[in-house]
């Protein structure tokens, strides 16, 4: 099965991209993230405590050697915040000697109720991030207008969300989203289109990947998932499946039956 995923200069066999935030403990969260078979973990710049109350360091459970870092601007809410906390995860990251050093999730939130992006915001901080060097993967709304527009803005893969962050309702406008797939990959079909934000449970996974997207960010959905580390297996199982049906192809939808024993033929 065709499944090595680039973008920009990383290459990833996992398509599953989780986030390292609201685990009850650090345990809990190195136990789940490698159970999800995911090589890219998400670590938000702005809002991560490195240390928890019983003064152990996050970085203490993630193995720096096995998983590439990817640094996120999360709680930001104007472009010159998000560039500000980009170039601060960029100083951290070269510091650690991680490959995830010049790359960034670029988030830059319109309010704080729905925690959704602001299109123009997030468009003003690619381009001030694409014209510093940075690899910006950018999260967005469904709007494939808006879309289009970051991915001409030089971001090396757009994340539209298929729905509120952390809202667990899955992927609320499907049709949005493939029009954003033919948008982005029109003239560049290896273009990276991840979906992310609002996945609930393993169905949501696989109906994305079966949309045609390239990959899946995801965090609330396992961590506050009853079981955690049950939860990012079954997101791993369901990225999987979900890649494969997409590339072995869906049957045409039709309004009426189809038999599926040949007419001709049959024993009387």
């Amino acid at each position: 099965m065709e499944n090595v995923l680039r973008i920009g200069s990383h290459t990833f066999n996992s398509r599953l991209f989780v986030g390292t935030g609201k685990y009850s403990s650090y345990p809990v969260m190195q136990e789940a993230l490698e159970a999800s078979g995911s090589e890219c973990i998400t670590v938000a710049v702005r809002r991560e405590r490195l240390f928890d109350k019983q003064g152990r360091n996050m970085l203490d459970f993630i193995d720096l050697k096995r998983y590439t870092i990817l640094p996120n601007t999360a709680g930001c809410f104007t472009a010159e915040d998000a560039v500000r906390v980009a170039r601060l995860g960029r100083e951290i990251l070269t510091q650690m000697d991680n490959p995830g050093a010049n790359w960034v999730k670029l988030e830059v939130l319109g309010d704080g109720k729905t925690l959704l992006p602001d299109p123009v915001a997030t468009l003003q901080a690619t381009e001030q991030l694409v014209s510093e060097g940075f690899e910006v993967l950018v999260y967005t709304t469904d709007d494939p207008i808006t879309a289009r527009r970051l991915k001409n803005a030089g971001a090396k893969s757009v994340m539209p969300a298929g729905s509120p962050i952390g809202s667990g309702q899955g992927i609320l406008n499907p049709n949005n989203i493939r029009i954003c797939l033919e948008y982005l990959k029109e003239n560049d079909p290896d273009y990276p289109v991840i979906v992310d934000a609002g996945v609930g449970v393993a169905s949501d996974v696989a109906f994305a990947m079966e949309l045609g997207a390239d990959g899946v960010l995801l965090n609330t959905a396992i961590a506050y998932a009853r079981e955690p580390v049950q939860m990012a297996h079954s997101m791993k199982l369901a990225c999987q499946a979900g890649r494969a049906s997409f590339l072995a192809g869906r049957i045409e939808k039709k309004l009426y039956a189809t038999a599926s024993s040949p007419m001709e033929g049959r024993i009387h």
